[in-house]
This record gives C-alpha cells, structure tokens and sequence, in this order.
C-alpha cells in the first residue's frame, strides 16, 4: 500500500501526523513530510485512519 499526498490539497494542520507520527509530519512552514510512501502490514490500519481523518482530504491511499 502507498500513501499518495495532493499537497495542492494539504492545508498542514497535522490530523494526519498526530494519527500516525512515523508517517507524516507537518514542518514548522506547514509543508507535509511524508517519512514512508510505503505502508508496512503492521501499520495498515492505522494509516488508513491518518487518511481518513484529514479535513482537506489531501490523502489517499493507493492498495494495489
């Protein structure tokens, strides 16, 4: 699974890195750090929620 950022959607308000730390994180510019595009199997699910959770719907997540 990978996680695919619209970053002309991403308004940084850091739902996603208070979800899911080791993925995200929201620089001090509000600019998205993407740690991992790759999902590991024992993130799944929490990683899902970070996507869900994001208010401008600048996340999604490619399972193919």
């Amino acid at each position: 699974m990978k996680i695919i950022v619209d970053r002309g959607r991403c308004t940084g308000i850091g739902i996603c890195e208070s979800v899911s730390e080791d993925y995200f994180e929201v620089a001090d510019d509000g600019s998205l750090i993407l740690h991992k595009e790759l999902v590991d199997d024992d993130d799944k699910n929490l990683v899902r929620e970070a996507v869900r959770s994001c208010p401008a719907k600048a996340l999604t997540l490619d399972e193919t």
